[in-house]
Parts: structure tokens; C-alpha cells; sequence
């Protein structure tokens, strides 16, 4: 399997992935562009955006024209929105190519963006803030973002406030499609059956030929400063306190990676990972702990979360920090160290026998790195990590001034809870 990049005239870039063995195509388009490229009184446009893309364009004028032809052949479609990326997809059966290239590519050039409808859809948006903000175990994530960045991009959130968002106007998202819905800015990837890649290249090229040659805005960049253990807390009557905690780390350019990955792994990526046995099967603690490595064009961090009953939080906190302490000043075991590796590289296999995943694979890479490495280049990164990387990488992540703890529970002294952050 191998993939081909070709890139236009007008700086639109173009992924083709043959995938032998499947009779679906996904058709995925990326903008370089999300929450954090907003300004304050947009914060939550660019995901109102990836709303609105669906409302209805000239040649499909409603919500229904758009969903009812993809439906009549079974497929799939949907839309995401991150701090640095939007993206559209659709997956169907491999021969209805054209009706998934010419759905995706009429959304996103051609959408109305009609008033009566943004009205409308900035109620559903605000419903959707309602259903995260009803989940602690959701919102504790939003928590953590502002503590980590506070007053900034990278700390409002990806779908902004209330305020922000009934505050946009159809002129602000014309303004913003103008600027970051352009060739430079977008990544078109079609994977799966593909029976003839230049075939497909033209099409692409007739379907996007409108696409605007203007030149997008960047982001500000994210600014970092932590000398001392932070924590923020939100007091709720819950039955459960859900909380996480972590460490500012590196972003997806650093060499580091690899090794952040192993230890996410290690600690907390698996259902045989130390804070999995040790808090849910030993302590029984907590139902759901995890442990993720998140990494961005400027930033990264590493966090554990978890779910608690309310008088065992400080135990749990404990003994989260004492994993990290541990992993920071003794060498991973050899077998524990192959058997992340091997569960890192096996998942990876196993997501990617699908064409959507394949698809976002390749385009995600272009448009953050804007170089696209193999899954096979991706995992020998993975194996050639050393027991001594993962402690140095550990060592310089996990110390008491760099932890991080957001909460959701009914409390309101975090001076108590800061008491805990040490090793």
C-alpha cells in the first residue's frame, strides 16, 4: 500500500491511498484551521462553522438535500472541528465516488450560510454545550485546558461560550471561510478502492476548481509558563469527583514523542497498565481511568482522568502521582516496555483497516507536519525506543512544579488538593 501527494497550481494539496481489500472510498477534506485560530468574540466559530456547512448550498438548498442522496446508497458522513483543524468526510461504497466527492466539495465551497438557519443552529450548538457541561467526566477536559492556558485560544474551548457563539455573525463565517477555506489551507484525501489514481486526481481537480487562492492567517502562538503545581476546581454536587491530572509535555514535532506515547501506554493506554490494575482492579477505585498523550503544532501534555467517589479523590490523586514519580525514576522492565510497543503498533493495524482511517492517517499528517511518514516508518520509530529514553523523557516531564489538576467534585479549597501534587 503507498500513497500519493500531488500538489496544484493553486496550493491545494492532494492525498490518493489505495487499499486493497475494500469496496469503500471515504473522501475526507481538511482545513488548517480551528479553535485556535480564533479571535475571542468568534471563540466557537470555527466548530459553528462545521455546523453550518450542512444547512444547505445552491445546488442542495436544505439540510435533507444534502443528507438524503448519501443516505439512499448507505453511506457514512459527519464533520469534526480541533484547535488546528476542520474537517468533512464522507464513506461510501467505492462505485458511488462521485456522489461523496460531489456532496463534500459542494458543502465546503459553496454552503448559504443563511441567517435564518445560523439562528437556528446556534441553539443546537448551545445544546451541545449543555449535554458536555451535564457530563463531568467531559467538561473535566475543558477544565484542564483553561488551567493549562488560561486566557488564550488553546484555553477557551473548541465549541467557545455561549456568549461568543450567540454573538457571531454570517458575516464573521463568511469572513473566516475567506480567509482559511482555501487552496493553501486544504488538504483533499480519497482512500480506499481506487482503481485508477489519476482518474481521481481530475475529478478532484474539477470538483475543487472554484476553491478561493487566498492567503490563510496563522495562529498566534501559544504561550507556556509554569513554576509552580496549578489546579483548578469546579464545585458541583456530584456523586463522583472526576479529575485529571498531568504535565505539560511536547508538541508533534519534537523527537520526544515516541517515547510519550510508550509511557501514556504504560501508564494508563492499556486494560493490563499500571493505573488501570493498580486503581481499578486493586484499589477499586474508579470505573473508567485513562491515560492520554496529546500533542499540537506548539504544545502537548500528558494527563490521566478518572471517576472517584468523593471521599476516596485524594487517595486516587495519590496514587496516580506516585506512578508518575516511579516511571520517572525507575527504568521500565523490558517486557513491559515490548509489551506497549507491540500494543501501540497493534492498534495502529487494526484502526487503520478502514478506509476513514486510513484516510485521516495520511491527510491529518499533511496538514499539521506537512510531511507524511508510513505506518511502518511510524512504528520503527515505536520499536527503536530504549528503556533509558523513556526514563530520561519521564524524568524531565513528571516533577512536583509541573503537575496539573483539574476537578469536578463538591470542593472548593484547592489549596488541599495542591498539598497533594508532590512526589
Amino acid at each position: 500500500m503507498s500513497f500519493k501527494k500531488t500538489i496544484l497550481k493553486s496550493g491545494l494539496r492532494i492525498i490518493t491511498v489505495p487499499q486493497e481489500g475494500t469496496k469503500t472510498l471515504t473522501v475526507l477534506v481538511l482545513a488548517a484551521t480551528g479553535s485556535k485560530y480564533e479571535a475571542k468574540n468568534i471563540s466557537g466559530g470555527s466548530h459553528l462553522l462545521e455546523h453550518m456547512l450542512f444547512k444547505g448550498t445552491e445546488k442542495r438548498p436544505s439540510q435533507l438535500a444534502i443528507f438524503e442522496p448519501l443516505d439512499a446508497v448507505g453511506g457514512i458522513y459527519n464533520a469534526f472541528t480541533g484547535e488546528e483543524y476542520t474537517g468533512f468526510w464522507a464513506k461510501t461504497d467505492s462505485k458511488h465516488q462521485d456522489l461523496a466527492l460531489d456532496v463534500i466539495s459542494d458543502i465546503y465551497l459553496n454552503s448559504k450560510l443563511e441567517k435564518r438557519e445560523l439562528e437556528k443552529e446556534k441553539g443546537v450548538v448551545i445544546e451541545e454545550m449543555n449535554m458536555y457541561y451535564d457530563q463531568p467526566s467531559s467538561y473535566a477536559q475543558n477544565l484542564w485546558d483553561k488551567l493549562l492556558y488560561g486566557d488564550q485560544p488553546a484555553g477557551w474551548g473548541i465549541i467557545g461560550t455561549k456568549e461568543s457563539v450567540l454573538g457571531i455573525s454570517r458575516g464573521q463565517l463568511k469572513n473566516y471561510i475567506s480567509s482559511q477555506y482555501t487552496a493553501k489551507n486544504t488538504v483533499v484525501c480519497l482512500a480506499g478502492d481506487i482503481s485508477n489514481n489519476s482518474v481521481v486526481i481530475n475529478k478532484i481537480k474539477k470538483y475543487f476548481e472554484s476553491i478561493k487562492d487566498a492567503e490563510p492567517f496563522e495562529k498566534l502562538k501559544v504561550k507556556e509558563f509554569q513554576e509552580k503545581p496549578g489546579c483548578i476546581i469546579q464545585e458541583r454536587k456530584t456523586d463522583q469527583t472526576h479529575f485529571c491530572l498531568g504535565v505539560r509535555s511536547f508538541d508533534l514535532f519534537s523527537p520526544k514523542k515516541y517515547a510519550l506515547e510508550i509511557i501514556s501506554a504504560v501508564l494508563g493506554g492499556m486494560m493490563s497498565s499500571r493505573l488501570f490494575i493498580k486503581i481499578r482492579e486493586k484499589l477499586g477505585m474508579a470505573y473508567y481511568i485513562h491515560t492520554i498523550n496529546s500533542d499540537f503544532t506548539d504544545t502537548g501534555y500528558l494527563v490521566t482522568q478518572a471517576g472517584v467517589d468523593n471521599s476516596r479523590v485524594e487517595k486516587a490523586i495519590l496514587a496516580v502521582a506516585e506512578e508518575y514519580k516511579k516511571i520517572a525514576t525507575e527504568k521500565v522492565p523490558e517486557k513491559e516496555l515490548q509489551k506497549a510497543k507491540d500494543n501501540l503498533i497493534g492498534k495502529m493495524n487494526l484502526h487503520l483497516e478502514s478506509s476513514d482511517s486510513q484516510a485521516t492517517f495520511y491527510a491529518m499528517q499533511e496538514i499539521l507536519e506537512k510531511e507524511i511518514l508510513t505506518p511502518k516508518q511510524i512504528q520503527d520509530k515505536i520499536s527503536e525506543v530504549s528503556s533509558s529514553e523513556i526514563l530520561k523523557v519521564a524524568n524531565e516531564i513528571f516533577k512536583p512544579e509541573k503537575l496539573n489538576l483539574s476537578l469536578i467534585g463538591p470542593f472548593n479549597n484547592k489549596e488541599d488538593f495542591i498539598k497533594l501534587l508532590k512526589f
